[in-house]
């Protein structure tokens, strides 16, 4: 392509990224939204999107926007973007598979001129060293010959209202001078907040792999530090509101670090380092410290049942949320499962409340099931996500759960510290 007259745009993947990104696109070019699917399809065409980040309304206003899961239907598209998930395995490496499938699919459907755009987060190096050779393969065209390739990082906080597509700066790049400032000017059209034109593919992929990786390493300090102020019966709230007075003191919070974002992107990261031959310590440390909160804070509370001589075995706790993050229904690589699992360990019932996790979803992934909570039910309640619903429930109304003996711990810190026996 040498301009953006007669652009089609194809959206691969319908997620938390691929369809706010589809709907900009929609409103201004003639654009595919393709998901494999089909029960995500029939939803969106009759106005229903299950991640909640968009209303029937702001659906309706990408009038250029159809939405298919055939194959077929993308041939028309000349520009592809790839939005499909990028999760890690059992051993914490790369899975790649969501991503292999995508360029293959791509290398089925591409012609001569086109573009594929890459917005998956990656390792460094992933998109023209993985990638690209399998759309080489299946299409049988060459890169940057017949067709070229771009690389933008998302942006996207599943929940987050206020940072969306267009008000976010968006970092582009392309696989030579003219596409990249095409690729540029293709973002420019839907993002108010404008663009940043990385020097080259790589670049891009690097920055986005670090953009979570440093708040993932600051996490992991505040919640060392948090294990730390816990021994010395130090409250951290108390101390990091003291420290947070000064000016470059920066606010980060102590808690559970889940998501297909912040606690996925370090291991991409880390894999090509250590297939280069690096070892990278501090990047591996946090992720250590973050990956063991769950069950810390399930220590916890097993130890101030022990210390209230309250029974582990056979109790009834009660978690208050359970996706990865509050006013959120995403419960991909929720960390608060690591807090279930180790309390099942020692024979407890557990019982869980979440107004925005869907029923079915968490029975199919983690095999738990939500329950609305009774009142004087519970040996010990862990506020484990911050839901707007479950803090407006305030102190009385949660305490009104339990017992007349048990726990309260809060892992968001929602309620004053009088009130809890523990939290974080």
């Amino acid at each position: 392509m040498q301009n953006l007259d007669g652009a089609h745009i194809a959206i691969i993947g319908l997620g938390y990224v691929g369809l706010p990104l589809a709907v900009e696109f929609g409103k201004q070019f003639p654009t595919i939204g393709f998901d494999i699917n089909q029960s995500r399809i029939d939803a969106l065409e009759k106005g229903h999107d299950s991640t909640l980040e968009l209303n029937s309304d702001e659906l309706k206003e990408a009038t250029q926007l159809n939405y298919t899961a055939n194959q077929e239907g993308l041939k028309q598209a000349n520009i592809y973007i790839v939005t499909v998930p990028t999760p890690i395995d059992q051993h914490c490496k790369p899975d790649l598979t969501p991503l292999a499938s995508a360029s293959r699919l791509i290398g089925q459907v591409i012609s001569s001129n086109d573009i594929v755009i890459f917005e998956s987060t990656v390792y460094p190096g992933c998109t023209e060293e993985f990638c690209i050779p399998i759309i080489e393969e299946v299409s049988g065209l060459h890169y940057n010959q017949d067709f070229y390739a771009g690389y933008s990082p998302e942006r996207i906080n599943p929940g987050d209202k206020e940072h969306r597509v267009a008000n976010i700066i968006k970092v582009t790049s392309g696989s030579t001078e003219q596409i990249s400032d095409l690729v540029d000017e293709l973002y420019r059209r839907i993002v108010i907040a404008g663009t940043h034109q990385a020097s080259s593919i790589r670049v891009a992929e690097a920055a986005k792999v670090i953009e979570n990786t440093q708040r993932d390493v600051n996490i992991a300090l505040i919640n060392e530090l948090a294990i730390l102020f816990n021994k010395l019966d130090i409250d951290t709230e108390d101390v990091l509101a003291a420290a947070g007075s000064k000016w470059n003191f920066l606010p980060f919070r102590p808690g559970l670090v889940g998501g297909h974002c912040i606690s996925v992107d370090p291991y991409y990261l880390t894999h090509k380092a250590q297939e280069i031959g690096y070892h990278p310590e501090v990047i591996l440390s946090g992720r250590r410290i973050n990956d063991s909160m769950g069950r810390y804070v399930a220590d916890s509370v097993i130890k101030l049942m022990t210390q209230k001589k309250i029974h582990v075995v056979n109790s009834k706790i009660l978690i208050m949320g359970f996706t990865f993050k509050e006013n959120c229904p995403d419960i991909r690589n929720t960390r608060v499962i690591d807090i279930v699992s180790e309390l099942l360990k020692y024979n407890a019932v557990i019982d869980i409340y979440d107004p925005w996790a869907d029923a079915a979803e968490m029975k199919q992934a983690y095999d738990v099931n939500v329950i609305d909570p009774q009142a004087d039910q519970y040996d010990a309640i862990i506020i484990a996500v911050g839901h707007s619903q479950i803090k407006a429930m305030g102190a009385e109304a949660i305490k009104a759960l339990g017992k007349k003996d048990f726990i309260l711990y809060d892992v968001k810190h929602l309620l004053p510290k009088s009130e809890v026996d523990g939290r974080l």
